[in-house]
């Protein structure tokens, strides 16, 4: 089909930033995407809230992930976030932002195109096998970004990757939105019952325990208790923007366990079962939660939103403890800030505190020419609740790119680039490193 110097598999936040951020480094770059739109977990997965840990201590990292916000903010596609300083995304807008930041940089875009096969050389990948409507073909590459956010393309060109026991693992998420919300009465009561972190989170560091946090849960338990919805099945989370037209556009409550996201029969499952348990949850809004009295089913989001499955076993490491500690790192190509959310752990950046993301992460073992980004970068379980986050995903991923062109440039593999030319270049794109 093509030959370019940088192809990028899958355009959520991390493959995004990284095709961005390669073009923007002179790279012809491709990126290639199974859905008919760009923007992974924020346009398929309906989740708005791509910066709801900031807070105005908050030290950012800079770079295309605070652009995507900016870029939705001029673009009067998104609203201020509930529990944050942050601004919540119209997700459905943001697929044709994406659109203008590709066409904007040069990238070349590839929609409903999907990843098959790596094409190997011995250990280094040279291009991948797609399925499209245009039939079996092949992109070749000088290299390759995999943004899949299961380490697909890592995965089956034979990298090492790690993947917790399916009991111990993240569980998914069908979003959904509804309309007919009567938003001051529903807002007067969250203001007389606010919730708060501690409702939901078991490890905090204090702070956040009081803190106000958009969760319900109480109208699924009474629901249940009064045989409603099953007893078995546990409905509780967050909600986020209420449009003043009554629309509730991303309801976060149906959190489902047991669910290898590699595993298509597992997938079909928890899409099925969590739009029933979205219907359930509707239901028992109307009954027992003021302002939701008349809410209706808008949409249910194109996509199950997924958490956590393979991680590579990368060229670094990363662990809790060094984020918990604001690890330093000599090959640092970002910064996040100290947040952490998943497996009950709740922290929250509100006195400045970040950890450096170390280059090694995004470099798998046993196979060159390849960079990963996003969710399935390298480190244990409990890092994996600071770099699964949107925003870090856009860290590792724009720094991908600028890896991924500037190895060209410098005629030398990825794992060998030269780290203080490769941070120069990140800090040329707007990227804090230190």
């Amino acid at each position: 089909m093509a030959e370019t110097e940088v192809l990028v598999v899958g355009s959520g936040p991390g493959g995004l930033a990284a095709a961005l951020a390669a073009a923007r480094q002179g790279a012809d770059t491709i990126l290639m995407e199974r859905f008919g739109c760009f923007g992974g977990n924020i346009t398929q997965a309906g989740v708005e809230t791509i910066a709801w840990y900031r807070h105005p201590q908050t030290i950012e990292a800079g770079g295309i992930g605070m652009e995507f916000e900016r870029r939705a903010v001029q673009m009067d596609a998104a609203a201020p976030e509930v529990q944050s300083t942050s601004h919540a995304l119209n997700t459905e807008m943001f697929k044709y932002i994406a659109d203008r930041l590709v066409i904007e940089s040069a990238v070349c875009p590839l929609l409903h195109c999907s990843f098959v096969e790596p094409v190997m050389d011995g250990a280094k990948i040279v291009g991948v096998i797609t399925e499209s409507k245009s039939g079996r073909q092949a992109v070749l590459a000088r290299r390759i970004v995999d943004a899949t956010g299961d380490a697909d393309v890592a995965a089956r060109a034979g990298a090492p990757y790690t993947i917790a026991p399916l009991a111990d693992r993240l569980g998914v998420t069908v979003t959904f939105a509804c309309s007919g919300v009567d938003k001051n009465r529903f807002m007067e009561h969250v203001a007389a019952q606010p919730g708060s972190y501690k409702q939901w989170a078991t490890d905090t560091t204090g702070k956040e325990n009081d803190m106000f946090s958009p969760y319900i849960a109480a109208p699924f338990q009474k629901a249940k208790a009064a045989g409603e919805i099953p007893a078995d099945i546990e409905i509780a989370g967050t909600w986020s923007t209420i449009s003043d037209g009554g629309e509730a556009s991303c309801l976060n409550l149906v959190y489902m366990q047991g669910c290898d996201c590699t595993d298509v029969r597992d997938l079909t499952r928890a899409e099925m079962d969590g739009r029933q348990q979205a219907i359930w949850a509707i239901r028992a809004l109307n009954k027992y939660l003021p302002g939701f009295e008349k809410a209706r089913l808008r949409n249910f989001c194109a996509n199950l939103g997924t958490r956590e499955s393979r991680k590579i076993i990368g060229r670094g490491s990363l662990n809790g403890a060094q984020i918990r500690s604001q690890a330093r790192f000599e090959d640092a190509i970002g910064i996040f800030p100290e947040f952490l959310d998943a497996y009950g752990i709740v922290i929250l950046p509100t006195t400045g505190r970040y950890f450096q993301v170390p280059y090694g992460i995004i470099l798998p073992q046993k196979v060159e020419n390849l960079l990963v980004a996003g969710r399935a970068v390298g480190g244990d379980q409990e890092s994996h609740a600071a770099t699964r986050q949107m925003m870090c995903c856009a860290v590792t991923g724009q720094a991908a790119g600028v890896a991924a062109a500037v190895s060209l440039q410098e005629k030398t593999t990825a794992a060998e680039v030269d780290i203080k030319k490769l941070q120069a270049q990140i800090r040329k794109q707007g990227v804090r490193i230190d």
